[in-house]
């Protein structure tokens, strides 16, 4: 019987392996194959891959360094802001390391101790209950096999199994889908842009510039039209002059949008959830790797004394991150309330001039 089920090895999963692996008998499951490079692998992490000031500082509390193959041109000091429902722009101030997100999910694998049990190219199933524990299932080469813990840790994202499996539909974050298409570009634009648009989503949009390509994308409600508000977008920043030619790829998935605390769930019994999973992401701007070394980190120094407790010891931790989705709901209405965007953007404060 293994002590840790790790269901999920993106960076909350790989993070909390990392941490227990020395000291627990650890199984790490994921769909993807995180070992090696494939470049026939079809699935892949839709996602940005800009690594914000928040998740750099987790990574330097934890005590590592994101090496230099990581990165992507152009590296990004500045974010381009267009309202299209009041028709402003202006141009803020950033630091974002720009990089390829599925370079840095198999970093954070490669620094996994050996002694841990990972299965990739699987597919997690379910669970059940047994005395001591929890018997799960997994699909590998096609095939069911069974295996039992201790704990079960959900880190397997937005739309988590784990997570609908021990809690109640209406205490699950607002679900939105993100459709990000990846074109070819041979004049790539030197910042990141985050696009508000009312009729498009309530939520926002973005073009961020990646070595020799442009990423659009957009987080969209899924029962409000969302490729046909996609096309919409499009046609909109076209007008602006911005066109989108040579079409790579299109990439989608959901993503949680915590808007009320009761959303932010750390698990139950024997069972927890981190990153976003749990419910921990930006409700602001979707930014969900801090996040995820945060909560994978609490959960790691909440089982350093045993077992037993453990979740109390986690959802006493984690109440500075309670905290801080309180904060960023209330900064929400600045960015998503168009009258106060509006107020906020005309002034110019805080602006590159």
């Amino acid at each position: 019987m293994y002590d840790i089920a790790i269901i999920g090895s993106g960076p909350a999963g790989a993070n909390l392996a990392r941490l227990v692996g020395d000291k627990y008998n650890v199984l790490l499951i994921d769909k993807r194959d995180l070992a090696n490079v494939n470049p026939k692998n079809k699935i892949r992490k839709p996602c940005g891959g800009l690594l914000a000031p928040d998740a750099q500082k987790m990574i330097a509390k934890l005590g590592l360094g994101v090496p230099k193959d990581l990165l992507v041109d152009p590296q990004l000091f500045a974010v381009r802001t267009i309202d299209l429902t009041n028709n402003q722009e202006r141009l803020y101030q950033r630091f974002y390391y720009n990089m390829d997100r599925e370079k840095f999910d198999r970093w954070l694998v490669s620094l996994l101790p050996t002694s841990i049990d990972k299965k990739f190219n699987c597919l997690f199933k379910s669970f059940s209950k047994i005395p001591g524990g929890y018997e799960l299932k997994y699909i590998s080469n096609g095939k069911e096999i069974t295996a039992k813990t201790k704990l079960i840790i959900g880190a397997d994202g937005s739309f988590s199994k784990v997570r609908r499996s021990i809690s109640k539909d209406f205490l699950a974050p607002v679900e939105y889908i993100s459709i990000q298409e990846w074109y070819e570009s041979s004049d790539p634009m030197p910042y990141f842009t985050a696009i508000f648009d009312g009729e498009i989503s309530d939520f926002y949009s973005w073009i961020i510039p990646k070595e020799n390509y442009l990423l659009l994308g957009s987080a969209l409600k899924p029962k409000d039209n969302p490729i046909e508000k996609y096309q919409i977008l499009k046609g909109k920043l076209k007008e602006l002059g911005l066109v989108f030619n040579n079409k790579v790829k299109t990439e989608g998935a959901f993503i949680y949008r915590p808007k009320k605390l009761a959303q932010f769930y750390a698990g139950n019994e024997n069972i927890a959830l981190v990153g976003e999973a749990a419910g921990a992401i930006s409700p602001s701007s979707a930014e969900g790797i801090s996040y995820a070394l945060k909560t994978s980190l609490y959960l790691a120094q909440s089982l350093e004394v045993g077992l037993d407790g453990f979740l109390d010891r986690y959802k006493n931790k984690v109440r500075d991150i309670r905290l801080n989705l309180i904060m960023k709901n209330l900064k929400s209405p600045a960015m998503y309330n168009p009258v106060l965007r509006k107020l906020a953007m005309k002034s110019g404060l805080l602006s590159i001039k």
